[in-house]
């Protein structure tokens, strides 16, 4: 169904009302609707629009986190990492990591680390080299006083496909999922308790109320502004997180590498993601309008460059090679910590009269947060004995990514060897069902109607485009280009030399004449140059 379909026949008494259409807020919406409750998810902006579209792309346990004596938070993540591998695979895939050493204290250190990493996982993969064999691996590093590296295994994902493939799930289990619609206000009973919300849809203006036997506040950074209507301080921390994109020739790697930077030793990471390069990450209090696109300042880029050129001397990267940058704010429980760095990633929960707010932690442990929430959501409504017939889990699709000993065999080598061995309809369907999971055969069809057509310079194929424009909500141009594909990031520009052809292919599907294309293509340009342009740093 169409959004305007939706809207058209939308109920207005719901079980459980989610608010916030991020990675948590995902979460929370399918085991809710899973566990058979009537579940409505709202998002003010645009699904993943806030930190679960602007994240690291890890999914992963975090190791440093050991060294801070946050052992819980790394438990969690471990554990979690392990159960996302299983159940999306190619979406969430294997990622090794490798670290220099370049002191043989800090080697013991790290070596002790990755063994209760591996053992926290129950799956043995760190393992350490020579220098000469690492520097083959990690060509153009940095190799004063090198003495060796460790690599070890983690993960990657594409956070705002993996945010939609979860919202899919819950829509399948019967739930449903709006985006553009603000939550203005917390309707309670006369016993204070909440029993609905007040609703502004973004596009018509029009407020709608609907009642619900219980709120889950998924909001992440926003969490303080309804808890505020409790009368409650705020509690929450904005850090910032800002990341770059380099093309894949000015840093080739292989896999991801962890490093120091110079000034403050905070843990960096460079690694291969959709054909670029993803440097990150910044850690620093946001002071800014959260109703503000979050952007990258000079002095983050600085910092990030000046990690890499430090890790890679040889290569002179500058501000003129990055293709684009984007920033995220995470939340986390503020202790007033002086490095923000320091604070924990802890889960956070608090319930109070028909409001549960979930938030903290990490994208990795978002299953965790969503079985929390629903856990304390249903004390609110009774019991569980009041859902309807719990549904069956949705089975993980039994894709097997294809690797090598020591590092994992990915992207454009892997379509290659699929290719070459006769099974590109095979190749094919994997790897849509890694991106969409159970609508992969009906998107099938498109594909190769289309003829297999890509967009230049990526691994997206058109039809996907068209497929998101027919079936994903998309709003505006920013929706389809940040985050149904992330092609605002991949390409020069943020895409502009596409913007022709893509016009052809779905300004008729969404309904778009000139004038709204035109409006559109115009918002979407001038978003990118505020806030993803690499200019940001020059």
């Amino acid at each position: 169904m169409s959004r305007s379909e939706i809207m058209a026949d939308l109920p207005r008494s719901w079980d459980i009302v989610v608010v916030g259409g991020g990675m948590t807020g995902a979460g929370v919406f399918r085991e809710a609707a899973r566990a058979g409750y009537r579940t409505l998810l709202l998002e003010q902006r645009d699904f993943s629009w806030g930190t679960s579209s602007r994240s690291g792309k890890l999914v992963h346990g975090g190791l440093r986190y050991l060294s801070q004596g946050q052992i819980r938070t790394t438990w969690h993540s471990v554990r979690e990492r392990e159960r996302l591998l299983h159940r999306y695979p190619g979406l969430v895939e294997e990622l090794t990591f490798a670290i220099p050493v370049y002191d043989r204290l800090t080697g013991i250190a790290l070596q002790a680390g990755l063994t209760l990493y591996d053992s926290m996982a129950l799956h043995w993969s760190h393992r350490a080299y020579g220098t000469t064999e690492f520097l083959r691996k990690i060509p153009n590093l940095n190799d004063k006083n090198l003495r060796g590296g460790l690599a070890f295994r983690d993960a990657r994902t594409d956070d705002a496909r993996l945010v939609f493939r979860v919202i899919r799930e819950g829509e399948r289990y019967g739930g449903t999922a709006i985006n553009y619609m603000r939550v203005n206000e917390l309707l309670r009973n006369n016993r204070g308790i909440v029993c609905g919300v007040t609703v502004e849809d973004a596009l018509t203006k029009q407020t709608v109320e609907v009642s619900t036997r219980a709120v889950v506040n998924a909001t992440g950074v926003w969490a303080d502004k309804l808890r505020h209507q409790f009368g409650e301080k705020p509690k929450l921390r904005k850090l910032r997180g800002s990341h770059l994109l380099l093309p894949f020739h000015r840093l080739p790697l292989e896999q991801a590498i962890s490093f120091n930077h110079p000034s403050d030793h905070r843990p960096l990471y460079a690694m291969p993601w959709q054909g670029k390069i993803l440097v990150g990450t910044t850690d620093m209090d946001h002071e800014f309008s959260l109703s503000e696109e979050p952007k990258m300042s000079q002095e983050e880029g600085h910092y990030l460059l000046t990690g890499l050129n430090t890790c890679f001397p040889t290569l002179h990267i500058t501000a003129r090679d990055i293709r684009s940058c984007f920033a995220g704010v995470r939340p986390v429980l503020n202790t007033g910590k002086s490095n923000p760095s320091k604070e924990s990633r802890d889960i956070v929960l608090w319930s109070q009269q028909g409001l549960v707010t979930v938030t903290g932690g990490k994208l990795t442990t978002f299953p965790l947060l969503a079985r929390k929430a629903l856990q304390e959501t249903v004390k609110w409504l009774g019991g569980p004995h009041n859902a309807r017939n719990p549904q069956k889990d949705i089975t993980p699709q039994e894709t097997k990514s294809q690797s090598y000993p020591g590092f994992p065999l990915q992207g454009a080598e892997a379509h290659k060897k699929m290719i070459s061995s006769g099974e590109k309809s095979r190749w094919l369907l994997a790897t849509l069902t890694q991106r969409y999971g159970e609508d992969a055969p009906n998107l099938l069809p498109l594909v190769e109607n289309s003829e297999w057509q890509k967009v230049p310079g990526t691994e997206v194929f058109w039809a996907e485009l068209v497929w998101s424009a027919l079936t994903e909500q998309i709003v505006h141009l920013e929706d389809l280009l940040l985050r149904r594909t992330r092609l605002g990031l991949l390409l020069p520009e943020g895409g502009i030399e596409i913007l022709p052809e893509l016009q052809k292919r779905i300004s008729m599907v969404l309904g778009w004449h000139e004038p709204q294309w035109e409006e559109e293509k115009v918002k979407y340009l001038a978003l990118w140059n505020q806030a993803y342009s690499p200019r940001l740093l020059q």
